[in-house]
């Protein structure tokens, strides 16, 4: 039988220290997650996260601090309001196991991550 997905928002308070909730213009910022996690079929150990925005404000990428991988997604306009300035990453959850479903990054948001989102982001990532 078929779990239903349900979806976990990790509160900002999890995700980073006390500084996570300040400027929009902070660039980058360093979160935490408390458990393994796929992000497009990758399995991603629990731990610390470096969320970063380009210069531009278009591009979020999610980097593990002692992992070889480097994700990369388009950020559009979406649920988020102009004036959030939260970071957040969304998950979809199926009992013990979590896939990465989304990045917020202040007031923008990448669509519904999949296999093709990150293979088509890997390949636009500089050095890959």
């Amino acid at each position: 039988m078929i779990s239903t997905l349900r979806s976990i928002v990790l509160a900002p308070a999890i995700l980073a220290a006390a500084a996570l909730a300040t400027n929009v213009a902070v660039a980058e910022t360093t979160v935490k997650v408390p458990f393994n996690f796929s992000v497009a079929g990758k399995t991603m150990p629990a731990g610390f996260y470096t969320v970063q925005r380009d210069s531009s404000g278009n591009i979020v990428s999610l980097r593990g601090r002692d992992a070889d991988h480097s994700f990369n997604w388009i950020l559009a306009p979406g649920e988020p309001g102009p004036t959030d300035s939260r970071i957040v990453l969304r998950f979809d959850t199926d009992g013990q196991s979590h896939e990465l479903r989304s990045v917020q990054y202040a007031a923008g948001i990448t669509s519904r991550i999949s296999k093709k989102t990150v293979r088509q982001m890997e390949s636009l990532a500089p050095g890959q």
